[in-house]
């Protein structure tokens, strides 16, 4: 083998590195999340779908993170958090290390009065409050199970404790329930645009909880999320006489 030929296979494989630590960190997988994008009357908002739980939407020069989670992936790689929204205080949605990661001098977080026990520094909205921080209005919605219990018959997810929140972006309207079931008060939402419903048993909602939450308010969109190995082919079936609700299925187990 010759000097030069040596050479040149030994920069080649020091660019093949360098290109998989570069597509290596960017989330799950190695590949940056995928997003769909909508228009507002203040430009686009672009969702972009993290996994499990947890989202990031930009907007109006602003970036938000709705319950960051260390385990999904590298978030160096992503940009750093305007706003953070924590719906509640279970380890998979609330996660200090990716809080951390996410922020930069400047970010404000809204959180649970149970999350403000084990952070510090962020704005504590309960079940019905209404605020508008970095100016966006934001709206607290109960989370919570109605059937779904421990074997100690606690709910997974008691009354009063976790969060929803419904965001103005503009002209658009966005509820990200948290974990919830599908519960009366998601009857009184209005005009929603965009809606994260969970799915996943015994913690949320089965998909016939799910397309009756949805029936009950109507949103335009509607994306089933943190739905682990739940099968999402029954909600599109059980919505599929309901045209008014467009259902889109995306990797958000």
């Amino acid at each position: 083998m010759s000097y030069s030929y040596a050479f040149s296979l030994f920069a080649f494989m020091i660019m093949l590195g360098f290109s998989a630590l570069a597509s290596g960190a960017e989330g799950q997988g190695g590949e940056a999340p995928k997003r769909d994008t909508f228009k507002t009357d203040k430009g686009e908002l672009a969702i972009s779908f993290i996994g499990h739980g947890t989202l990031m939407l930009e907007w109006d020069g602003m970036v938000i993170h709705v319950d960051p989670w260390s385990k999904l992936g590298d978030y160096s790689k992503l940009p750093k958090a305007d706003l953070i929204l924590i719906t509640h205080h279970h380890q998979d949605h609330l996660d200090p290390a990716a809080i951390k990661a996410t922020s930069k001098g400047d970010t404000k977080m809204v959180l649970t009065e149970t999350c403000a026990k084990s952070v510090e520094g962020g704005i504590v909205m309960k079940n019905g409050d209404k605020k508008t921080v970095g100016g966006i209005a934001i709206e607290a919605v109960p989370a919570y199970n109605l059937v779904h219990k421990r074997d100690n018959g606690e709910a997974f997810h008691p009354k009063g404790v976790g969060n929803g929140y419904v965001l103005t972006l503009g002209s658009l309207r966005v509820y990200i329930a948290g974990d919830t079931e599908d519960i009366p008060e998601m009857a009184k939402l209005k005009n929603i645009d965009i809606a994260f419903l969970p799915m996943n048993l015994p913690y949320t909602m089965t998909p016939e909880m799910a397309a009756k939450a949805a029936k009950s308010f109507m949103p335009k969109i509607f994306y089933p999320y943190h739905f682990g190995e739940t099968d999402t082919s029954k909600l599109v079936a059980l919505l599929k006489d309901t045209p008014e609700i467009e259902v889109r299925i995306r990797d958000l187990k």
